[in-house]
């Protein structure tokens, strides 16, 4: 533990760490929601508009980091995630429009059964067709009807403990991403591959090029406003059927991990304010990926029939 400390501060210790678990973060964040997709054979529920701002704010960040000529790995892992966002959004096109319009899906048995005439006016207009996420939200609670015609519903729990369910299988995997990030660092701090930039090694004087700096703040108000059409969708919709609980989860781990990353660093003046657009494309979207959350546990509460 002393040779440790001696070695390495615990800041950079900590700075190093929830940088490479961020970077794990990111390496995985759309993995779960092109399963997602994959296994409804849906994309309805994604905002084209979302992915395409957050598309922007990527390519704005690679072509800054090539700009700054920073190093190769940062350059790569940009252009990385330039290529995962292309393949989500064509496989969002895929299955919206060509896959839609070249492989209708059968109807459901509700929309070809017939309405029997003695069944009153408003059970007939209860059905699944409407909203995404409509037949969710009806289906948490039990139809029963009355021998004089009324109906009662009775509540079905299945729909809350779907949501405690869920985050339950999300843990693990965080829990992995965390320690698979911190082992990762560890290993490449033994072997050298990692090391800490100490402050006094650090070229002050010199700043990056202009056009690189403004093209990070160009990131940073793509990456801010990117979730903003997906909020409205979701709000539009009361519903956030299809989309993968475990994207956000990832996105809000890997944006409090980088901007912790940053922090622990250094907090001096200047290495805030050269880090500044980068802080801001982080940590300023926490609160957009925590009302999302709100929307998944709200339009998923079956206390909550809209």
């Amino acid at each position: 533990m002393k040779s440790f400390m001696n070695d390495l501060s615990l800041g950079e210790a900590l700075s190093g760490t929830l940088g490479s678990i961020s970077l794990v973060s990111w390496v995985l964040v759309l993995v779960p929601q092109l399963a997602e997709n994959y296994r409804a054979k849906n994309a309805q529920s994604l905002s084209l508009a979302f992915l395409a701002v957050w598309f922007v704010g990527d390519l704005t960040n690679l072509i800054g980091a090539v700009w700054a000529q920073l190093v190769p790995t940062v350059i790569a892992l940009a252009f990385y995630f330039c290529l995962a966002d292309a393949v989500l959004i064509l496989q969002c096109l895929y299955y919206n429009y060509f896959f839609g319009h070249f492989f209708h899906q059968p109807s459901s048995p509700q929309a070809e059964i017939t309405e029997d005439p003695s069944r009153p006016l408003l059970a007939r207009q209860n059905t699944n067709v409407g909203l995404p996420g409509s037949r969710r939200r009806s289906s948490t609670f039990q139809e029963l009807w009355n021998t004089d015609g009324g109906k009662t519903l009775v509540a079905d729990n299945s729909e809350i403990n779907g949501w405690a369910n869920r985050w339950a299988r999300n843990i693990p995997i965080i829990l992995c991403v965390c320690i698979l990030g911190a082992v990762g660092w560890a290993i490449a701090w033994k072997t050298g591959l990692w090391a800490p930039v100490h402050e006094h090694h650090r070229n002050t004087d010199v700043g990056g090029p202009v056009g690189a700096e403004i093209l990070g703040y160009v990131s940073a108000v793509c990456y801010l406003g990117a979730r903003i059409p997906q909020i409205a969708k979701n709000y539009r919709n009361k519903s956030c059927e299809g989309l993968s609980l475990l994207f956000f989860v990832l996105s809000l781990l890997g944006n409090t991990t980088y901007g912790g990353g940053i922090i622990f660093h250094s907090t001096q003046r200047t290495y805030l304010l050269d880090n500044l657009p980068w802080l801001i494309g982080s940590l300023g979207t926490m609160g957009e990926d925590i009302v999302i959350f709100v929307q998944f546990h709200r339009y998923g509460d079956s206390n909550r029939i809209k």
